[in-house]
């Protein structure tokens, strides 16, 4: 009997409904052997903790919050965003902020793409301006992720571009001297309202999408980025991870130091 072309599509959708939930279910173990291994390795009883955005740290969150309960553990939780207070709160943790906990013993976050040399961008879900500042803050920062996070070098797999918090007003200007610098620069528009994202701090998200190169400094890119009027903050993160964690299909974790 001839299959109707509903039924095909019907079958097609079926398998990639499929396809598409095994790839998720394979994130999820990911994300979580690589957010318990790294809590189990860096948090202890008494330390000032940086938590994260994304969608990671959601299992790092829930893993301090166990051994919170099982160990009695004091610990102090300063947030990056929106997200991660409502994470530390929704979890019984102890929350505080950067005004009384300048200097913290480690900060756990995750990352949308980490090079060979330990470079991140970060900024997917437009917290990179608070993300950046706690992680500085911090003696240990310490970034969780999948596998498919991990890549030679910036841009070869990450290829929504590099978010860049600007001020507002000077969203133009800024972008103008972006493209001067090769690639394009798009203001980041709002899914569920209209006109553009716009931060916790109020302000508006460019993502650059930077030419790609392997050799590329971004050392010095990362200077010359803050030297530009207007700019508040970039996702680029050069000399601050301490040790990245990426999780695998197989629920193992992979390693890398600075």
């Amino acid at each position: 009997m001839t299959r109707s072309p509903f039924t095909a599509l019907s079958h097609t959708r079926l398998v990639f409904h499929r396809l598409f939930a095994s790839h998720m279910d394979n994130q999820v173990v990911e994300k979580r052997a690589a957010a318990r291994r790294a809590v189990d390795d860096f948090v202890q009883d008494g330390m000032k903790i940086g938590v994260g955005s994304g969608s990671t740290i959601v299992f790092a969150v829930q893993r301090m919050a166990e051994r919170t309960k099982a160990e009695n553990l004091k610990l102090l939780c300063v947030p990056t965003s929106f997200q991660a207070r409502q994470l530390i709160i929704e979890n019984g943790l102890v929350l505080s902020d950067l005004e009384c906990c300048p200097k913290l013993d480690v900060t756990i976050d995750g990352a949308d793409e980490v090079d060979a040399k330990l470079n991140c961008i970060k900024g997917g879900g437009g917290c990179q301006t608070q993300e950046k500042v706690v992680a500085s803050c911090a003696s240990k920062f310490v970034v969780i992720a999948d596998h498919n996070k991990q890549s030679a070098y910036l841009g070869e797999k990450w290829t929504k571009g590099l978010p860049i918090e600007v001020l507002a007003f000077a969203y133009k200007p800024v972008k103008l001297q972006l493209e001067a610098i090769g690639g394009a620069a798009e203001l980041r528009m709002a899914t569920r309202k209209a006109g553009p994202v716009v931060t916790d701090n109020g302000n508006l998200i460019l993502d650059w999408k930077f030419p790609t190169s392997p050799d590329q400094d971004w050392v010095s890119m990362a200077t010359r980025l803050s030297l530009i009027p207007g700019i508040v903050e970039t996702g680029l993160f050069v000399n601050l991870i301490s040790r990245v964690y990426f999780g695998q299909p197989d629920g193992t974790v992979v390693v890398r130091d600075k």
